[in-house]
């Protein structure tokens, strides 16, 4: 017996037929369901799901063994984000199954997961393409491409109309701060303005502006009529509620009272994370920032026990080991591997397909359809009206049980993986083509295609998903990496991609 919980996503009507199915799945292996977690109208590229980050922090209390997702694009189609949290959650001992796909736990599975997960991944960048794409049309023709609108205008046929109940507050809120009132004091007249008209929001909330919010309203540069689109803005495109002075005069007295702001915070994504290991004591390796002898910012991967003086192994720095790592996981896309690895994928496919499940359903099938027959024999050589309605209502009995089981047969084999060998020969000749300068392409190389990596000083092993074979490859230590920064020779800069 083993303890679960369910996950899910996406509209209401969705997730309940996701859940039907979860509960059904569950029933069917033996699955005891401890729990339920959804995020309604939200999508899985994002992990800033309440439900789903609650789930995790409850892995930490062991009260559950698995989690079980209708399919896998449903926990995450961000591999980064999949492999972070899922690497969470088997810290825990909490593994995560699929109601619609029966993937193995053992090596052929993970490289089965990470084809599966990588395509919805990448079949999900796609559609934001073809979204961006639109959106940068309809940006061409300064119409309105959705998120907030600007206090003081309406939204009619997708272009910017000036809203004639609450320009005025707009303009009176430019004025009053143009005039030496505070923040505070244009927050409360435009909030108290908001309650006379009763402007509410979709949740039929009444609208009130916070101090942020009436600062970006007196900082929208739409107010004048410029329409801005992410780092482009095109002057005179929109109906204007405050002229350009008045706007300019606002400008000057905002960045005259604006506070000092917060020291920025130096961002970075450490796409080995989960991946790289410490050759020396097998811990993971962790993202961290530093000051090398120079003086300048780096960044580096240091092993989780050498922090704690529990491991000698020197850190190593991260665009090296990831630009590495990155050429490796690229070149073992040649087209006899792609093929090699839709080959066995599909193979795969195929296999879970004929499941234990579904062979049991097809006997009970099989032998319903037997007794219909014999019962339908028996009608007919029956000649006794009191036995004839005997057998008459067996025979509706039968039939239910026929359509149940047919239904039973339908939703398992809706769980089959249809791939075919074009569709991911497709999926990883993309891959091999990408950018290799770009985040989001390097993170998918990473996450589909290496298993782990164990970090020495020197050089690292590097497991692939498509093959047990180690790759032994050179990585340069911070002393090597300093001399080849400073060192302008060819020699040295091609010190870190060499194979030993």
């Amino acid at each position: 017996m083993v303890d679960i919980v369910l996950g899910s996503k996406q509209t209401d009507q969705s997730i309940e037929g996701q859940f039907r199915e979860c509960r059904a799945y569950a029933e069917r292996m033996g699955y005891t369901i401890v729990g339920e977690y959804k995020d309604e109208h939200l999508t899985g590229t994002s992990d800033n799901r309440a439900d789903f980050q609650r789930m995790i922090e409850d892995s930490n209390k062991k009260t559950f063994e698995a989690v079980l997702v209708y399919q896998l694009d449903r926990f995450s189609r961000n591999r980064y984000d999949s492999a972070i949290y899922k690497r969470k959650l088997k810290k825990n001992g909490v593994r995560v199954l699929s109601a619609r796909e029966n993937i193995s736990d053992d090596a052929s599975g993970v490289l089965m997961e990470a084809v599966l997960e990588g395509m919805a991944e990448y079949y999900s960048v796609e559609l934001g393409q073809k979204v961006e794409r639109g959106m940068k049309i309809n940006a061409s023709k300064c119409l309105y491409i959705g998120g907030y609108i600007t206090l003081g205008f309406k939204i009619v046929d997708k272009k910017y109309t000036i809203d004639e109940q609450t320009s005025p507050i707009t303009l009176n809120a430019y004025k009053m701060y143009d005039n030496d009132h505070t923040i505070e004091e244009v927050r409360e007249y435009v909030n108290n303005q908001l309650k006379i008209i009763d402007k509410r929001n979709k949740k039929g909330e009444l609208v009130q502006y916070s101090k942020g919010a009436i600062r970006n309203l007196l900082a929208d540069k739409r107010c004048m009529g410029t329409y801005i689109y992410k780092d482009t803005e095109t002057p005179n495109a929109i109906p204007q509620i405050v002229d350009v002075n008045l706007f300019n005069r606002v400008q000057e007295r905002l960045e005259k009272n604006k506070q000092s702001p917060s020291r920025l915070k130096t961002t970075n994504d450490y796409i080995l994370t989960t991946k790289l290991f410490c050759g020396h004591c097998k811990d993971m390796m962790v993202g961290i920032c530093g000051t090398s002898r120079t003086g300048k910012r780096h960044a580096y991967y240091s092993c989780n026990k050498s922090r704690k003086k529990l491991c000698d192994k020197k850190n190593v720095k991260k665009e090296d080991i990831e630009d590495i790592v990155v050429k490796e996981a690229r070149n073992i896309l040649t087209d006899e591997n792609i093929n090699k690895i839709a080959e066995t994928v599909v193979k795969l496919a195929e296999q879970e397909k004929d499941t234990s499940t579904l062979k049991r359903l097809q006997n009970l099938l099989n032998q319903n359809e037997k007794q219909k027959a014999n019962l339908f024999d028996s009608l007919k050589v029956c000649d006794i009206d009191s036995v004839r309605k005997s057998i008459f209502e067996e025979m509706v009995k039968v039939d239910a049980e026929h359509s149940d089981i047919e239904s039973q047969i339908q939703v398992e084999s809706s769980k089959k993986i249809n791939l075919d060998e074009t569709q991911v020969i497709y999926f990883l000749t993309k891959m091999r083509s990408g950018d290799i300068n770009d985040i989001k392409y390097r993170k998918m190389l990473i996450t589909v295609l290496i298993n782990k990596i164990y970090l020495y000083d020197g050089h690292a092993i590097i497991f692939f998903n498509t093959q047990d074979k180690e790759y032994k490859v050179k990585v340069p230590t911070i002393e090597e990496a300093e001399v080849r920064t400073n060192d302008t020779s060819a020699h040295q800069r091609r010190i870190c991609s060499n194979f030993l």
